[in-house]
């Protein structure tokens, strides 16, 4: 079997790697891949056409920017597949490429199924994008519990939820097991998340260096903690350097899993982190700054919050701060909560409760995923 696969980003890649893997087990013969991927990827015998680390980009200003040298992969991505004839393409997430490359196989070639794992956000804005995938997309892997139901209402392309990898993420089931109240009593530990892309950590550094500077100052003893990937380690140093209050950095996937462990509480980014915050039993505010242009589009987001655990949990559980309205003394004040055996904590945790519940599947994620790509191939490759 001969599988065109595109991810462009990190978690793409291993999500790409568990479906591949699981995906070995149920066919039981060879598996050849063809497509773009990172390290997870390259484990299960991807030879990647490109390095996808230049697909990781974020916000309009530098989508602009890099405009010309993301049409050149996405030809040639398209181009590489067309020409492999695979028997089924998988597309992970970064709509932006994935799609793009999906429709310009699907002109070509419309006899290859293309099956997208990772819903786009069309629940959130643009809602005219799950109607137009139904030109170029078979099925939709889901990966959270709401998306079926809201790309069957907006006429999307088939959908089900497989469930997530952070259901089944050992170190989110570590911190989850950790008794955080009765050690915050006497020392509170918050920790400080400000992305993992450049444009995110330039744009809440300096205010989370206030958050830091205010809650130290308010609470002798407190422990102040803040992981990175490893390709930002140097840039969050510089950024960090001029804080009055240092907080312990922790660089890596290793390290930033054992920073679970030990934060009471949380400030973060807006985005998949706030989910993984949720499933760790970790209370948290979260916290987005949008670049310049970005700001003129926020009028055009309809969805109500962009807090996953609030939209999975149908509630506001986490309080969301968002460009002007940022402000560190408000979010220092939140940790004072978060780190108390305060009505705050607890509602946030019961919350927390709910969406773990909803996020449960019976058969591991890249399982179910696996069975699909595969039940997709046997109803398309008739038409072979």
């Amino acid at each position: 079997m001969k599988i065109g696969i595109v991810a462009g980003e990190v978690s793409g890649d291993l999500l790409g790697a568990n479906l591949v893997a699981a995906l070995k087990m149920a066919h039981g013969g060879s598996v050849e891949l063809v497509g773009v991927g990172g390290d997870g990827l390259a484990g299960e015998g991807l030879n990647s056409l490109f390095d996808y680390s230049e697909l990781s980009i974020m916000g309009f200003t530098q989508v602009i920017a890099r405009l010309p040298q993301l049409l050149r992969r996405i030809r040639q991505t398209a181009d590489a597949l067309i020409a492999a004839k695979p028997d089924i393409i998988v597309i992970i997430d970064s709509p932006d490429f994935t799609h793009r490359v999906a429709r310009r196989v699907r002109a070509a070639a419309p006899d290859i199924p293309i099956v997208d794992y990772v819903c786009p956000s069309v629940w959130a804005w643009k809602e005219y994008r799950a109607r137009d995938m139904l030109a170029y997309v078979d099925h939709v892997l889901a990966v959270l519990p709401f998306e079926p139901a809201a790309m069957e209402r907006l006429g999307g392309p088939p959908t089900t939820f497989v469930g997530h990898r952070l259901t089944e993420e050992p170190g989110v089931l570590a911190a989850r097991r950790q008794n955080r109240l009765e050690r915050s009593q006497t020392k509170p530990t918050i920790m400080l998340l400000p992305g993992s892309r450049k444009s995110e950590i330039n744009a809440l550094a300096p205010v989370f260096r206030d958050v830091a500077a205010t809650f130290a100052a308010r609470n002798d003893g407190c422990r102040i903690i803040l992981p990175t990937v490893t390709r930002r380690e140097q840039q969050v140093r510089a950024a960090i350097a001029d804080w009055p209050v240092q907080p312990e950095l922790f660089v890596g996937e290793e390290a930033k899993w054992k920073a679970f462990a030990m934060a009471d509480a949380a400030v973060a980014a807006s985005g998949t982190v706030v989910l993984e915050l949720a499933l760790s039993g970790i209370p948290a505010v979260s916290a987005y700054k949008a670049d310049f242009i970005g700001r003129f589009m926020l009028n055009k987001i309809t969805v109500w919050s962009a807090s996953l655990p609030n939209l999975i949990a149908d509630a506001p559980l986490v309080p969301e701060y968002f460009n002007d309205t940022i402000r560190a003394g408000a979010l220092a004040r939140w940790m004072e909560l978060l780190t108390k055996d305060s009505f705050q904590r607890r509602g946030m945790i019961e919350g927390f409760e709910r969406v773990i519940a909803l996020m449960q599947t019976d058969i591991p994620p890249g399982e179910r995923a696996a069975a699909i790509v595969l039940d997709v191939l046997a109803e398309k490759g008739a038409v072979k």
